[in-house]
């Protein structure tokens, strides 16, 4: 029950920091399109997506350097001696898209961080039934953690909840929520869910 509490507590600042919308906008942006994520090993990662979660992989292309100039300094702000070996792009069920990148540069940290940890991130998948997607997971040996968890107060009661790693130390999330979120009864915005993607 203390583990309901905490996660309806953490859900009710997290939406609740969202309630102030700005009617600014970038002109023409109509949503997200990708999330890119640099990983050690391309072909572990992709095995992991497809073989594992179930995405579908797109397209593949690369390599990018510049041995004499500044350009991937200018355009993505790594080091100018990075390389980007190989860039894949899957797409997973109805939601957005993941692109994958496998770089090196001079100055590349090996380290994964925690959700905890400033620039830290998670992706979360929309399941029907957080159970079951445990159960399918851990057969495959991947790494769970806590849960499934029921949130059964604040504005996120509705939604169960699942963290699980990638084998490299990538954090991601199974989420579920059948009958909605209790936010939802009033609420100005409503979160985008994949579970029925034209609202």
């Amino acid at each position: 029950m203390k583990y309901a509490i905490k996660a309806a507590v953490f859900a009710a600042s997290l939406f609740g920091a969202m309630g102030a919308a700005s009617a600014d906008s970038i002109p023409g942006m109509r949503g997200h399109d990708h999330t890119g994520i640099t990983v050690p090993d391309m072909k572990q990662a992709v095995e992991f997506f497809t073989n594992v979660v179930g995405c579908k992989k797109a397209m593949s292309f690369g390599p990018f350097a510049d041995d004499k100039g500044t350009f991937m300094q200018d355009l993505l702000g790594v080091d100018p001696k990075a390389v980007i070996e190989e860039i894949t792009q899957i797409r997973c069920g109805y939601g957005s898209n993941i692109e994958l990148f496998k770089y090196t540069a001079p100055d590349q940290k090996d380290a994964t961080p925690k959700n905890s940890d400033i620039g830290g991130y998670h992706i979360a998948f929309y399941v029907d039934d957080v159970a079951a997607a445990k159960a399918y997971l851990e057969a495959k040996g991947v790494k769970t953690r806590l849960g499934p968890l029921p949130v059964k107060e604040g504005p996120a009661a509705g939604q169960t909840i699942l963290y699980f790693q990638a084998p490299w130390g990538l954090q991601l999330e199974a989420i579920s929520y059948p009958q909605g979120m209790a936010y939802e009864k009033g609420a100005e915005t409503i979160l985008w869910s994949p579970k029925d993607p034209t609202k």
